[in-house]
């Protein structure tokens, strides 16, 4: 057992998650995987964003077929125990595992980083054939091949993150080059593999548009049908992870409700709801709703993608922190650029690396979680221009209108209106909303904001519940070419406050008001109007 080859580290780190008590079996993907041992289509690389189980699926591969561990303590009482196959199979391999992301200490070159997975693999096989007197200097594919030609032994590989290089600051572009003729010489037609299961976030095709990798097999998750409900939590798994939740928590703080607000809204390409699954276990788990979308660098910061072209995006994004979707067209390889310059370009970037999410030609932000990311980007980036100033008096704009001071409301509507920009066109009420939805961009903080929200015998346009019982709540109702006073009777004749003191009960002692609020706008005159009355 080596560092590389037949090590204990993935079936220990699977071991881990397996005992966890939010564990979601996902063993059925390994029979998928059981046709394709041996044979010409024995390359597969998954692609996927961060936080999706990319690893956790990896460590489970390397856990099942490879030697280093007998693993049937877990495996016999998961999905994949019921294949006919299972025991042809398990713990059958030697496997060779790389985790790409990893560097060595100080390296700041890519001859170090590359020699440190060449050696580490040589190293393993010398110890593991001591009978073949294994030459250290020669290449690992050669001694692969050797042990091949001896004893017949094939191995499997399991490879993670295989795209980590690309994000390295001391690599270059010939350093990929290399990075890819490295991979080909090590994988591409050997006799000696005997399956290559890689992951990452970005495609291959596009760094490798020659030869190199071009017999891998990818399956990403916004146009691939295959393997989409191994990656994410579905519906019904994320209803069993709350069953557990509930079940074993003393003071139930996150509703089932909150839990899909928060981290749905990613699909599979069948259309089938995504849960991000790290940001879900750790929030049931802590027992606490945030924002777990940190810790992994600069890729997953919205401005890193949009701070070449702000031009391009800025309405966009006033839309789609309003809940709108925006039509684009996918370009997936075009997350491999370091300038990304068209919207679809940006956008598609951004769909790669989990900030926005895709279905039916739109893109929007798929939860709660990831808009507190677009929202602190808005209060915090001056370049983003008017709407940043936006954002920026949206204070000011609650505070006017917790006061009833209409005059103020509308001052600042208007200003919004100066700016003169295609989101303000207000051609019909989308735009109005994507302009409301910024001038109270900071009242999310206090309230959590819904649009469109059944109520009532109608729909409203925004309902604001507080986050505290002595809170107001808002019912906001936006109207063009209506006045803010017919704007006020809609919601009243249309009984809109039975939705929010549907939710009186889940605010315990609540002793806040109901205030309604209307907002009209003329395209005759290009001025605002703004109403407000209390309810109770």
């Amino acid at each position: 057992m080596g560092m590389y080859l037949d090590s204990i580290a993935p079936y220990d780190r699977y071991k881990t998650i397996f005992e966890d008590l939010y564990f979601v079996d996902k063993s059925a993907l390994l029979e998928e995987l059981f046709p394709e041992l041996g044979r010409e289509q024995r390359f597969f690389c998954i692609t996927r964003p961060r936080r999706f189980g990319k690893t956790v699926m990896a460590n489970m591969t390397a856990a099942f077929f490879g030697k280093a561990r007998d693993s049937h303590c877990m495996f016999d009482s998961l999905k994949i125990a019921q294949s006919k196959e299972y025991e042809k199979y398990i713990n059958r391999y030697s496997l060779i595992y790389i985790d790409f992301s990893e560097t060595p200490k100080g390296c700041s070159c890519y001859q170090d980083y590359i020699a440190r997975i060449e050696e580490g693999i040589c190293r393993d096989l010398i110890e593991a054939y001591p009978q073949l007197e294994l030459q250290r200097e020669k290449a690992v594919w050669d001694i692969l091949s050797l042990i091949f030609e001896r004893t017949e032994q094939k191995f499997f590989f399991v490879m993670d993150e295989w795209d980590a290089i690309f994000h390295m600051s001391f690599v270059c572009e010939a350093d990929k080059r290399e990075y890819l003729l490295f991979l080909k010489q090590l994988l591409k037609g050997k006799s000696y593999v005997e399956f290559a299961y890689m992951t990452g976030i970005l495609p291959i095709a596009k760094y490798s548009d020659g030869s190199e990798l071009n017999m891998f097999l990818e399956y990403d998750m916004s146009a691939k049908i295959r393997f989409g409900e191994y990656f994410g939590f579905l519906e019904s798994e994320a209803d069993m992870l709350y069953e557990r939740y509930a079940a074993n928590t003393k003071k139930i703080r996150i509703t089932r409700e909150e839990l899909a607000q928060w981290y749905d809204g990613y699909h599979t390409a069948l259309g089938e709801c995504l849960y991000n699954p790290r940001s879900v276990v750790s929030a049931l788990s802590n027992n606490q709703l945030a924002g777990y979308w940190t810790g992994s660098g600069t890729y997953d910061s919205v401005f890193y993608y949009i701070r070449n072209n702000i031009e391009a995006v800025r309405e966009d994004l006033g839309l789609m922190v309003s809940g709108e979707r925006v039509e684009m067209r996918i370009q997936e390889y075009a997350a491999t650029s370091q300038e990304l310059e068209t919207k679809d370009q940006i956008y598609s970037a951004m769909v790669v690396y989990g900030l926005l999410t895709y279905e039916n030609g739109e893109v929007f932000i798929p939860n709660k979680e990831l808009m507190m990311k677009y929202e602190e980007m808005l209060l915090n980036k001056e370049s983003l221009g008017y709407i940043y100033r936006l954002a920026k008096i949206s204070s000011k704009m609650l505070k006017a209108t917790i006061e009833g001071d209409t005059q103020t409301m509308a001052e600042i509507l208007q200003y919004a209106h100066n700016t003169e920009t295609p989101v303000l066109s207000y051609n019909h009420e989308t735009e109005l909303s994507a302009v409301v939805s910024l001038v109270y961009l900071s009242a999310r903080d206090k309230y959590n904001i819904e649009r469109e929200d059944k109520a009532g015998k109608g729909f409203v346009d925004f309902i604001f519940y507080p986050k505290r019982k002595n809170q107001d709540c808002i019912i906001l109702e936006l109207k063009v070419n209506h006045s803010s006073e017919e704007a006020l009777c809609q919601i009243k004749e249309k009984g809109y406050a039975m939705r929010f003191q549907g939710k009186i009960a889940e605010i315990p002692e609540y002793s806040g008001r109901i205030l309604a609020v209307g907002i009209g706008y003329s395209t005759k005159t290009k001025e605002h109007a703004c109403s407000v009355e209390w309810l109770r």
